[in-house]
């Protein structure tokens, strides 16, 4: 269970960064029936002001010490390349002390420098990658991802990337009623997957004719149907080779894949959501059978069913059985 977070600025702080994790953590939203939690900004002494890459500075209310106890630490990004080992120590303190570590964009470089990241998987802006690599070779650095959950670590890319790792933490400590709330007072959804690439590239059409953005809209409101690549295809005027090309171009995936992860998402809604059963969800979204869903449901998301069904429930209502 979350209940405190300490956040740690470092001179050359990025003040976008560091918003995120205060609109996500440290906010009053206790008349939406939201949980307030204990929020401490830390910085390397108490009431120093740490300057910032946008001409202002941030005065951080506690020093180290107030890293203790914290069920979270996080960290946002930092021009800083070098850091006191006062800090490094303070950090492995706090993982020691079984703390989660989360990291926006260049932060990841802090924990990197403690050796918290050592033979872990971490996520980086991709402007920052090599870098990273070159400076920690034992640091292994997935390049496209939005975010890298590993556990006690969550290390997400740059800017917005950091606001779905944020949610995404939210989600697994409080559950999605919760996570839901602060979305939509934040009006970004509520969850993008840690694997969706960071940059899809997206070329200009020659006419809007050429866009899959109203076929992409039909398939999310036709789940439960088949959907082949060839009446993909016609319905987008295209041929199939011409179709799935730029399919992949604009999604970063086959149509398969997209389809596939959209119905999971769906899935999940509705186990959250609804009192329908195993069979009836799969119906709904498109899979056929209970087994298919579970079958997919789990390969992407981890768990199944029943136990994501018993974990992230919007209410206190008895889950399903499987």
């Amino acid at each position: 269970m979350l209940r405190s977070v300490a956040v740690l600025v470092l001179p050359e702080l990025a003040v976008f960064e560091f918003g995120v994790l205060c609109e996500v953590f440290g906010l009053d939203r206790s008349d939406d029936g939201l949980p307030v939690l204990d929020f401490r900004v830390c910085g390397q002494v108490a009431d120093e002001p740490i300057g910032t890459t946008a001409g202002v500075d941030v005065t951080p209310k506690y020093g180290l010490d107030g890293l203790r106890g914290a069920d979270l630490v996080a960290i946002p990004a930092t021009r800083m390349r070098e850091f006191p080992e006062e800090v490094l120590d303070a950090l492995r303190q706090a993982e020691a002390d079984g703390a989660t570590l989360l990291t926006v964009c260049s932060g990841v470089f802090v924990l990197a420098a403690a050796g918290i990241l050592d033979g872990r998987n971490c996520a980086a802006h991709w402007h920052s990658v090599e870098e990273l690599r070159a400076r920690y070779p034992q640091v292994t650095v997935d390049p496209d991802v939005l975010y890298v959950d590993d556990g006690n670590l969550i290390t997400s890319a740059g800017t917005a990337a950091g606001i779905d790792a944020c949610l995404h933490l939210v989600r697994r400590e409080l559950g999605s009623a919760v996570v839901n709330g602060i979305a939509r007072r934040m009006v970004v959804p509520p969850q993008r997957e840690g694997g969706q690439r960071q940059f899809i590239e997206r070329p200009l059409p020659e006419c809007s004719a050429d866009s899959l953005g109203p076929v992409l809209d039909w398939m999310l409101t036709h789940l439960d149907v088949e959907h082949s690549v060839a009446d993909l295809a016609r319905r987008a005027a295209m041929s199939e080779r011409t179709f799935a090309r730029r399919f992949t171009t604009e999604t970063g995936t086959t149509p398969h894949r997209w389809l596939t992860r959209q119905r999971v998402l769906h899935a999940r809604r509705l186990l959250e959501d609804t009192d329908l059963g195993v069979d009836a969800v799969a119906a709904r979204c498109g899979f056929g059978s209970a087994t298919l869903l579970r079958h997919h449901f789990r390969k992407v998301v981890g768990v199944a069913p029943a136990g994501y069904r018993r974990t992230f429930r919007s209410n206190e209502r008895d889950a399903l059985p499987a």
